[in-house]
């Protein structure tokens, strides 16, 4: 039966009720996954996609950062013998003094430089140079200007109140600083373009920062049984187990690893060896107590992973510090440093 002309007009209006109805009732109530879409909209209108600078604490910060370390100073020496003079150093870190020491050859320079990194030694009882004395010797009786920095808040440093929640960052800044200060100084005994840099335990966790960090501006590396290239790992191993307060405090600082993942592997040096430029050797003990010996394959197949050369040394039964090998430690050592600075 044909619809009077009235009857078409209700059911024409009837038909955009219905649509501005359902229309409605799509864009304030249809859920999808359990999420209204209204919600998902305002969400999506709401979200900032402006880059967010990299946290200063990170190695992507570091890496943009000029850093100016200074007024490097021969302040005393503390020793002569027939092959080197030993200094008391300082210079400037961030507006902090930083102490050391600096073992200077005898004879004609200019001298290549060595930069040592000490392991981890209670500030309370840390005194100037201890950590690393053995090369300190072996490469200043073999031809090298040695500086080994002691830190902040370590021996005749300035005390940093926010330096033990960092994630070393502060260490890692004192001894870039340190290398800006030897350039920056005027001394004519060193050999300011060939400078290396060694580093044991925590030391070789800061010395692989530094080479993804600033990646050109060390000639050669030296790693002695050093921590983990992931910071996780570390944290967990140390921090978390020795420290909870300080753990504590560094999620209060910067996040967990769930709340801030990006902050977490970008202070990882493991995830920027792509970064390294300069030749690197590493040699592990088998009987390390401080941590397992397979966390030097871990950094070798991340090198092997980034197509970058690592010469890896492996000592059967030897510790966290080398004694029966150290010998041929320090001759492997040497030999590669040789190679690459004189």
């Amino acid at each position: 039966m044909a619809m009077s002309k009235f009857q078409k007009t209700l059911f024409l209006l009837a038909a955009i009720i219905l649509l501005s109805g359902i229309f409605l009732l799509t864009k304030t109530t249809k859920k999808e996954n359990g999420i209204f879409q209204t919600n998902r909209i305002t969400e999506q209108e709401n979200i900032d996609t402006t880059p967010k600078d990299p946290h200063p604490d990170t190695i992507v910060a570091m890496s943009t950062k000029e850093f100016q370390g200074d007024d490097l100073k021969l302040e005393k020496v503390l020793e002569e013998n027939e092959f080197y003079t030993r200094y008391h150093i300082t210079y400037q870190s961030e507006g902090f003094k930083i102490s050391g020491i600096m073992n200077v050859p005898l004879g004609e320079g200019p001298f290549p430089v060595l930069v040592l990194n000490h392991g981890y030694i209670d500030p309370k009882v840390y005194t100037n140079g201890q950590g690393l004395k053995r090369e300190q010797d072996f490469f200043a009786k073999n031809g090298y200007v040695v500086l080994h920095s002691d830190y902040r808040n370590h021996a005749q440093s300035d005390f940093d109140p926010g330096n033990e929640v960092r994630p070393r960052s502060g260490y890692v800044e004192d001894v870039l600083n340190a290398v800006s200060a030897i350039k920056n100084s005027d001394f004519d005994f060193i050999n300011k373009e060939n400078i290396g840099m060694l580093g044991h335990s925590m030391g070789g966790g800061i010395t692989l920062n530094v080479m993804t960090i600033k990646p050109e501006l060390i000639k050669a590396f030296v790693l002695l049984a050093p921590i983990h290239a992931d910071y996780e790992k570390n944290f967990d191993r140390w921090v978390k187990t020795e420290w909870p307060e300080t753990a504590q405090e560094f999620y209060d600082t910067y996040g967990t690893k769930e709340d801030n993942p990006d902050f977490w592997r970008d202070i990882s040096a493991i995830n920027f060896i792509d970064k390294v430029r300069s030749p690197v050797m590493l040699h592990q003990g088998t009987a390390d107590k401080e941590f397992p010996y397979t966390w030097a394959h871990d950094l070798v197949e991340a090198f092997q992973r980034n197509n970058r050369d690592i010469v890896y040394h492996e000592y059967p039964g030897e510790g966290h510090i080398f004694y029966a090998e150290q010998e041929t430690v320090m001759k492997r050592s040497l030999e590669f440093f040789d190679e690459y600075l004189k």
